[in-house]
């Protein structure tokens, strides 16, 4: 039934309503060049009636006057809009088309098959919930199907199908059919695809696209049109964790105060308690105004104005999430990234990164391989070409709130722009970090191998000798906490306290050291870390000669911590975190540090502009809040004792 029909049969009103109402489904056709994948986007168009008569015409006038189906409908013509499309018989932008059937509605993203347009192809993949990959039973599985489908995994497309098409040019023949879906199926395993199907057609004849074919009757499964009007998408839709980035804040007058943007995920309800990112700032939601009236929830994609009850600070690019069900928010982040520039990608180049809403100035820290899309193996490379992939490590200016793009692929997905002519030079997905131990593994390989020949020497007094002239076990007091938060005052008091009681001990100051030994270090996420090895690992060094060290430093990321933990060793490490909330931290700050942070005079301020994450199973937590100086030193001397470091 074709659209006049369904219109004249419905009526006007009742078949947009019933339009409206359909599910979407995005899809996209990639493959090599001349696998068929116009030809098969225009039988689709054809045999479910979209296609107009006038459209019909022109196109039987250009399969006469190209020539390149014989007596044939060209059904590519009906898509390839650019001449030179026409004139070659190959896709070169992408192109988008939109179709119904009784079922579903969809839209169909025709990419470019040629190597040189992996870019568009990637582009035109990035909102697809499934991906028809055409394979030329004539010519199997070429470099750039491999490449597709390597590509289409990585931009987290859950539903694939390997549509084998011109079955009609090897005589239908089973066996080369079920040869290319082995080779197929092997190369889809590596690439962990979870919903993949195949089926056998011919685009130019309509077998088994949307009817079923009669010259493969060894075929016993669906026709392409049947499979993508029942696929299962619903479930691909993110409805847990919520993520509302705020694109404008909306202000008509002093009554009203709303922030509008798009539910990426997750659903959010009147009176649901939410946390503002970065700021950490909590409200609930007051109502959520669209321009039909007001809702009691929206969800993913719905574009909404949310009003919370709070006056709190929220702005363009911070985001709005479940206090218990946070993203991720950091400076730095790991990606595979897509180039797609002549201008090659190279280790500390400088771009702009725009994620979500926000847009910030980023930096290229390390570029750790190569994927050859072919044989999926890592090379060593120390940059990136057009259409090549890899992946690399980023710093930002301002810290984003992201998600691993496998768990979210609106949070985890960003562009890389360049900063003077603000063209896209590539799109990024961004990993899941390696666990803390793999992080730190990485991040100190290096000097690991340039010390592999390096002996330890031993000294000849034991630790067993030194403990009992000291009196004491050496371990290291790590207190951790925002700036301000009593981290520095309990160090030293501690010290005192420790030194009456006739023990070895010194303080290392996060700001001490950063006047000497740390004086070449900035506050970049790789600096930081820095700063924080040094500190463990003079801290190890002093506990050898029996020292009881105690280190001063916010040291606000988990695996960093756990990295000193590593250095010092487990038996010697005490993690103690100095808990105070940020409001009180500034109102102690006598030095201006959070004030020059707010009027953006410096950056990277842990608490502003830089996260904190708060320890999760810390030795002792000190809430300097409630607990003068004397009792937070005397509740680690108590944890001391009670642990047999020092004498009871």
């Amino acid at each position: 039934m074709t659209r006049a029909d369904e219109v004249a049969r419905l009526g006007i009103d009742k078949f947009l309503e019933t339009y409206r109402e359909k599910e979407l489904l995005r899809l996209l056709t990639c493959g090599s060049v001349d696998d068929g994948k116009s030809t098969l986007i225009g039988r689709l168009l054809h045999d479910t009636g979209q296609v107009f008569e006038d459209q019909l015409e022109a196109a039987k006038r250009d399969t006469k006057r190209f020539g390149t189906t014989g007596e044939e409908l060209d059904f590519a013509l009906l898509l390839d809009g650019l001449e030179a499309e026409r004139e070659q018989g190959i896709t070169i932008d992408v192109a988008h088309y939109y179709y119904a059937t009784e079922r579903r509605k969809f839209i169909i993203a025709d990419t470019p098959g040629h190597e040189q347009y992996t870019r568009n192809m990637a582009t035109g993949a990035s909102n697809c919930a499934l991906a028809i990959i055409l394979v030329d039973a004539r010519r199997g599985v070429l470099e750039q199907t491999r490449r597709h489908s390597f590509i289409v995994s990585l931009l987290g497309i859950r539903h694939v199908v390997f549509a084998v098409n011109k079955m009609d040019l090897v005589d239908f023949d089973q066996k080369v059919f079920d040869d290319i879906r082995s080779e197929c199926s092997d190369f889809a395993a590596k690439l962990q695809a979870t919903d993949v199907h195949f089926i056998p057609i011919s685009a130019l004849r309509g077998d088994n696209v949307a009817e079923r074919s009669e010259s493969m009757p060894w075929y016993g499964g669906s026709t392409l049109l049947d499979l993508l009007e029942t696929v299962h998408i619903a479930s691909d839709r993110n409805l847990i964790d919520l993520r509302f980035p705020v694109q404008y804040v909306i202000r008509p007058d002093l009554n009203f105060r709303g922030f509008g943007g798009t539910v990426e995920s997750g659903i959010i309800r009147r009176g649901d308690e939410v946390v503002a990112i970065p700021s950490g700032k909590k409200s609930r939601v007051k109502s959520i105004v669209t321009f039909d009236g007001e809702l009691e929830e929206a969800f993913a994609p719905m574009s909404v104005t949310v009003a919370l009850e709070d006056e709190i600070d929220v702005s363009r690019g911070d985001m709005l999430v479940h206090p218990a069900n946070a993203s991720k928010l950091d400076n730095s982040i790991e990606a595979m990234v897509v180039w797609m520039s002549d201008a090659r990608l190279e280790v500390g180049g400088s771009y702009l990164i725009k994620q979500t809403t926000v847009q910030t100035p980023a930096t290229v820290t390390e570029l750790s391989y190569r994927m050859d899309v072919n044989t999926l193996r890592r090379e060593d490379a120390k940059d990136l070409g057009l259409n090549e992939i890899g992946r690399i490590s980023l710093e930002t200016m301002r810290p984003l709130a992201f998600d691993a793009y496998a768990k979210n692929r609106h949070t985890g997905a960003f562009i890389l722009i360049d900063r003077l002519t603000n063209a896209t030079l590539g799109a990024g997905m961004i990993v899941d970090r390696r666990s803390a131990e793999a992080t730190l593994e990485g991040r100190t390989a290096r000097a690991r191998d340039a010390g592999r020949h390096i002996r330890s020497q031993l000294s000849k007094v034991s630790i067993e000798d030194r403990s009992k002239r000291l009196g004491h076990q050496p371990v290291t007091i790590w207190l951790t906490g925002l700036p301000r938060s009593g981290k520095s005052s309990i160090a030293f008091a501690l010290e005192k306290a420790l030194f009456d009681l006739g023990h070895g001990v010194h303080v290392l100051d996060g700001e001490n050291l950063r006047g000497g030994i740390n004086r070449d270090l900035g506050f970049s996420g790789a600096d930081r870390f820095e700063n924080q090895r040094r500190c463990a690992e003079v801290a190890r060094l002093c506990n050898d000669v029996g020292l009881i060290s105690i280190a001063a430093l916010v040291s606000p990321l988990s695996a960093d911590r756990a990295e000193a933990r590593r250095i010092v060793g487990e038996a010697r490490f005490v993690e103690v975190f100095c808990s105070a909330p940020l409001d009180v931290c500034e109102s102690r700050d006598g030095h201006g540090l959070y004030a020059r942070a707010r009027a953006g005079e410096i950056t990277n301020v842990t608490g502003v502009d830089a996260p904190y994450e708060a320890p999760a199973s810390a030795e002792l937590v000190l809430d300097t809040v409630k607990h003068s100086l004397d009792e937070s030193v005397e509740a680690i001397l108590v944890h001391l004792r009670d642990n047999g470091i020092i004498p009871a």
